[in-house]
């Protein structure tokens, strides 16, 4: 991760050519600026720690860490050859200062793909593909279903990306996901769902 927001960061502040600006749509003109969104697209610093916290062996992390590294890799890459960022808002940040820190910190460069959705959506495949080994039923299915939307949505309502983002994002992160989906992985959840189940 360090790797990965040196390189990001540098990117940010020297992109290498023309800079695209990325075209607002009716979706974003519905969904606007919403303040109380800001929670959950942070959220996803808890979301995308879940696969490997849940992982019964020290193999699947490796594996996991791998694969989402490689989705990064390929997002910096677009981001290298095609730099691009969110259009100007018209919000006066002062008056949030949650906000103020956020823009100081990832302004809005490296914008197509959205890689808070890729990475969101990749892990949401890992939940769902892990759930049947874990024990989690529809329930659970759908709540992280629900949880990847609303940061997907939250990505929008922050100002932080734009609908174009969002759904290059939800490519690059299901594309990923099902090129590199582990065929080992569901054994090691039977083994990990026996050992919670065995837990006094």
């Amino acid at each position: 991760m360090l790797v990965f927001f040196v390189v990001y960061f540098y990117l940010l502040k020297h992109p290498d050519g023309h800079v695209t600006t990325m075209p607002l749509t009716a979706v974003d003109r519905w969904i606007g600026f919403q303040p109380w969104a800001l929670p959950i697209y942070l959220s996803l610093w808890v979301y995308v720690s879940l696969p490997p916290a849940l992982m019964a062996s020290r193999s699947d992390i490796i594996g996991f860490g791998m694969r989402i590294g490689a989705l990064c890799l390929v997002g910096l890459a677009v981001f290298y050859v095609c730099p691009t960022k969110v259009p100007p808002v018209a919000i006066n940040f002062a008056r949030h200062p949650d906000f103020s820190i956020l823009k100081g910190v990832d302004a809005g460069g490296n914008a197509c793909p959205s890689l808070h959705v890729a990475t969101a959506v990749f892990a949401a495949f890992w939940l769902d593909r892990m759930a049947p080994g874990l024990g989690f039923g529809t329930r659970m299915r759908r709540i992280n279903a629900l949880w990847c939307a609303a940061i997907a949505y939250s990505t929008i309502a922050t100002g932080q990306h734009v609908a174009v983002d969002v759904l290059a994002g939800v490519a690059l992160g299901a594309t990923v996901a099902w090129i590199t989906r582990p065929r080992l992985l569901r054994q090691s959840e039977g083994n990990l769902s026996e050992r919670v189940k065995a837990a006094p």
